[in-house]
């Protein structure tokens, strides 16, 4: 069974932008070295497949939703510690030393770190003690999402990002809270809060 250290349950905007926050800190610091992170994505089940972009800042208006997740998800392909794997996950175990996860194929893998970001239209993984409750910022009716600390904690090591911990649907409110989560990550790592910023060279 491949280990990751963390798994990221969604390949939407959510889930890929606490992907690449993870993976661009991998050199940057010691406790990031030689980590791996893997994304199961659900065959494309994002809602920002069928959305035209323009109203979020820095990016061109009439972008296609479509191609804007093509982007995001090529930009985490870049990195070498990143692996996107098409999959529906059926089944999540927490053990002592982590979570394994189950696909509806019957592949499983291993992670010290799972983050949820499946959406808010349903919540069926089996195993995990979750709770499943109201979407309480959702603009229709009878969506879901999960309970949390207010900073998409749900306990030690199990984490929510996107529409999934009652995010407004919007582009940007997905992955700032993607963002979030990966920056808690690497600060439980690191024993301190951490965030990786880019600054130029001047010469």
């Amino acid at each position: 069974m491949k280990k990751y250290d963390v798994i990221i349950i969604g390949g939407g905007p959510a889930g890929l932008s606490c992907v690449i926050t993870l993976a661009s800190a991998n050199d940057r610091f010691d406790f990031t070295k030689n980590r791996k992170y893997l994304v199961i994505d659900n065959n494309g089940g994002s809602d920002l497949l069928k959305a035209e972009i323009n109203n979020v800042a820095g990016i061109p208006e009439g972008t296609l939703g479509k191609d804007l997740l093509e982007q995001v998800k090529n930009q985490a392909l870049k990195y070498e510690n990143v692996e996107i794997k098409k999959g529906r996950v059926v089944k999540a175990e927490e053990k002592e030393n982590g979570f394994t996860v189950e696909t509806e194929n019957g592949e499983k893998y291993e992670a010290e770190i799972l983050v949820i970001a499946t959406g808010f239209h349903e919540f069926s993984i089996e195993g995990l003690n979750v709770e499943v409750i109201d979407n309480v910022n959702s603009p229709r009716p009878g969506k879901v999402m999960i309970k949390h600390d207010g900073f998409f904690k749900v306990r030690d090591n199990l984490w929510v990002a996107g529409n999934a911990a009652g995010c407004y649907t919007m582009f940007a409110s997905a992955i700032g809270s993607g963002a979030h989560v990966a920056c808690g990550i690497l600060s439980k790592w690191a024993g301190k809060n951490v965030v990786v910023h880019d600054v130029p060279d001047k010469g």
